[in-house]
């Protein structure tokens, strides 16, 4: 399973384009995108069609040709297989017959989101860290309505990828997450790259100010609740906050956190945050 550039051909690793250049044949979501990629490397191979409509009929071929010992890479479009991408169920199949599934790791258009936007404030004041990768929504209906109040009741970062021809209703339904951030990354890697944040409220009228910001890839990262992420100390009583400041003058802020929570019933991720807070402001 071979990662491969999201935009920029340069984003592909030595040891990809070794292993391409050793295959007997390469699996692909798209022929004529993978050819015109390998053609840039200098790499010549035959290709194997097997993208979603014919995933599970293919994937049983190539376990087929993988037990007589051929070797057969599988390359999605761009990114890394099987993450919102074709690769999942060949995965499975070569798993479900006894072969050996190797990952080479590469360009991931989520990744490379999350790295450029700078979250370490919100991380620091979780005890469960990281990020939500939804993917993309159901297209319509009340599945769409149920993934999105989900998501919305998340503490974490929430990444999404949305077709163009529905960010414009995607920017509606996030109208209501008011001032809650959400960072859009267009085009990563690519020409035309543009990473921008505002607050869902904004997003729409952002969007719909330049008709070019309609067009091209996009992958969102929608920021944890500003209340969470602020760390405010209003709603905690003044005697937990003064138990909580006793605490920190012998214990790090995860363990007062955690002894204050139990001592008081208070939240340990709102002292946790207000321990934070705390500190920042000795």
């Amino acid at each position: 399973m071979v990662a491969t550039p999201i935009g920029n051909l340069a984003d592909i690793s030595l040891r990809a384009l070794c292993a391409l250049d050793l295959m007997d044949a390469i699996a692909c979501e798209d022929t004529r995108h993978t050819q015109h990629m390998l053609n840039a490397y200098g790499i010549k191979k035959p290709l194997i069609a097997l993208h979603q409509h014919n995933e599970m009929h293919a994937s049983d071929a190539l376990v087929s040709r993988l037990q007589q010992g051929q070797r057969i890479a599988y390359v999605s479009d761009a990114g890394t297989p099987g993450v919102s991408d074709p690769g999942a169920k060949l995965a499975a199949a070569v798993h479900a017959a006894g072969l050996r599934v190797i990952p080479m790791p590469g360009a991931s258009s989520v990744t490379t989101l999350i790295s450029a936007i700078g979250l370490a404030e919100a991380r620091d004041q979780f005890e469960t860290q990281g990020f939500l990768f939804a993917g993309f929504l159901p297209n319509k209906g009340s599945p769409r309505v149920q993934a999105l109040q989900a998501l919305r009741d998340s503490s974490r970062t929430v990444v999404l990828l949305e077709a163009p021809h529905r960010l414009t209703q995607l920017a509606k339904e996030l109208l209501p997450w008011g001032e809650r951030l959400v960072t859009t990354g267009r085009e990563l890697t690519k020409q035309f790259e543009s990473i921008n944040t505002h607050a869902c409220q904004d997003f729409e009228a952002w969007l719909l100010a330049d008709a070019n910001r309609l067009r091209g890839e996009y992958v969102l990262a929608i920021h944890p609740l500003p209340a969470q992420v602020s760390g405010g100390e209003g709603d905690i009583p003044a005697n937990v906050l003064s138990t909580l400041a006793t605490l920190l003058e012998v214990l790090p802020v995860k363990t007062a956190s955690q002894v204050g929570s139990t001592i008081t019933g208070v939240s340990k991720n709102k002292l946790y945050a207000a321990a934070l807070a705390m500190q920042i402001r000795v």
